[in-house]
């Protein structure tokens, strides 16, 4: 039996083996790999196996190289003992990559259909498309409305307020009223 095995049943049965700090590792996708029974790192990603604090059970914590934060938090398995957390193996590892993946992929859908949205009208018996682009700045969050006709030129674009509300009414009576400054509801 190697070194990496007495290491892994020793960190199984002994809850008090320390695990790495993750804060103080290179934030870089190079990272080295590892391949404990509670901490795996490699393809970009590190799981590292958690007591969860809401009752006796285990959690695992997805984090992306480079990210303070896990993208995901999800309950682990108990292992045979009934008191320790199945140790991680490379199917499980690969599961939970793409898994948590997937989950950073549709968050990053979501936040930018929230702050591009795009809406087509009839208005003055032309078809316009009408779009939304919020710019999330920390200091000054601003949005920009702009129209195009069909052929996608530019026939207005001007600033609004973050909080505008696109809507097919609202990009209407933008187009309707000669594409002057909407008013803020």
């Amino acid at each position: 039996m190697s070194a990496i095995f007495d290491l892994s049943d020793r960190a199984l049965t002994d809850p008090r083996t320390p695990l790495p700090d993750l804060a103080a590792e290179s934030p870089f996708t190079d990272s080295p790999k590892i391949q404990e029974p509670r901490l795996w790192r490699g393809d970009g990603w590190t799981a590292k196996v958690i007591k969860n604090e809401d009752d006796d059970g285990w959690a695992v914590a997805m984090i992306k190289d480079g990210e303070p934060e896990p993208a995901l938090v999800g309950p682990w398995t108990m292992g045979r003992d009934k008191k320790n957390p199945k140790p991680l193996d490379v199917n499980a590892f690969h599961t939970l990559v793409k898994t948590a993946a997937e989950f950073v992929r549709r968050h990053e859908q979501q936040l930018h259909a929230t702050l591009h949205q795009r809406i087509t009208v009839t208005a003055n018996a032309a078809r316009v498309t009408v779009s939304l682009d919020i710019v999330p700045d920390e200091d000054h969050p601003f949005a920009l409305l702009s129209a195009h006709d069909e052929a996608g030129d530019l026939l207005a674009e001007l600033r609004v307020a973050p909080s505008f509300k696109l809507s097919r009414a609202s990009a209407v009576a933008w187009a309707e009223n000669g594409f002057g400054k909407p008013s803020e509801r």
